[in-house]
């Protein structure tokens, strides 16, 4: 359920909207098509789970395939990456929406049960570092966010000044991605050198808006969450530049492409089961028409972009799978 600070379009809105930008730009799926010269329809059924921050970004994509294929069901859970693998690994769903790489145990679990997948990048994320409006910061450190989340900071570190004497005298409020999050993964791994390794007394959430909401009506309140929520939220929020050792640098689209915002700068998956491409024609038409449409979908659900080599990496790869 989006918060209600969130700027949302309605379904039918937001279908209408990417209709639109994709009949500007000519974007055509790379389905079969009909003898009539339109595409083939195709039926059936599509589950897809995973990450809650690419979420919206397989809801958009299914939102406008709908208007094609309206014989096509598509469900999009968010259970976190770690819960989207687990599904996915298990035969449960057909795609899984991931804001990490799949790690080695969950793809000894997809051999094991001899699900073969091909991972396609999507999009771009920077993980941004939210804080309350009115807290009176501007830039934090790698060594300063690792000094509020490491494990040893646990009971321990929960005042703004005691990161920074120069920041405010302020009662820390910690919200974040529970552990099930590829987000929590990545962070933990970025910053505090291992993943996995964070203190606990946070509010952990795998809903993204639960974290926007924390932060947002909560004095002194910090978190960290995908860069789409933060542009959604941006009246509510306040998006901390981050220093990783070459200056501070805040997030965006051109940061991110760029590379200059980094550590938390990351890229953004779909995992695709290749037996349910090969032998189910809705799972092939969604695919296709996801990857074809790609730049136009991650525009309009307000993600940023990959630049021209990496969409032309993800084509490569969906060509390898038979798109």
């Amino acid at each position: 359920m989006r918060s209600s600070l969130r700027r949302v379009a309605a379904p039918a809105v937001l279908a209408l909207s990417l209709f639109l930008v994709l009949a500007a730009c000519g974007g055509q799926s790379d389905g079969s098509e009909s003898e009539s010269g339109g595409e083939a329809s195709v039926s059936g059924e599509i589950a897809i789970d995973g990450s809650s921050t690419v979420g919206p970004l397989s809801e958009a994509a299914q939102e406008l395939f709908a208007a094609e294929q309206p014989d096509v069901s598509v469900t999009v859970g968010t259970s976190g990456t770690g819960g989207g693998f687990e599904a996915f690994c298990e035969g449960n769903t057909d795609i899984s929406d991931a804001s990490r790489p799949i790690e080695a145990e969950e793809e000894k679990i997809c051999q094991q049960n001899g699900i073969e997948y091909t991972e396609l990048t999507i999009a771009l994320d920077a993980l941004t570092v939210i804080a309350h409006p009115d807290v009176d910061v501007s830039c934090i450190t790698t060594e300063e966010l690792q000094s509020i989340w490491e494990p040893a900071a646990q009971g321990k570190i929960d005042n703004w000044n005691q990161v920074n004497p120069g920041f405010p005298d302020l009662e820390l409020a910690l919200f974040g991605p529970g552990t099930d999050s590829g987000t929590f993964d990545y962070f933990t791994d970025e910053i505090n050198g291992e993943e996995g390794a964070s203190r606990s007394d946070y509010e952990a959430s795998e809903d993204d808006n639960v974290i926007v909401d924390g932060v947002s009506g909560t004095e002194g309140g910090m978190g960290y969450l995908g860069f789409t929520y933060y542009e959604e939220n941006a009246d509510a929020l306040k998006a901390l530049e981050v220093d990783g050792g070459q200056g501070c640098v805040a997030p965006s689209v051109e940061t991110a492409q760029s590379g200059d915002y980094t550590p938390l700068s990351r890229p953004l998956y779909i995992y695709v089961a290749d037996q349910a491409y090969t032998e189910e024609p809705q799972v092939a038409a969604f695919v296709d028409f996801y990857i074809a449409n790609l730049t136009e979908i991650v525009e309009a659900a307000q993600y940023i972009p990959l630049n021209d080599d990496q969409l032309g990496e993800t084509e490569s790869a969906l060509d390898s799978l038979g798109g």
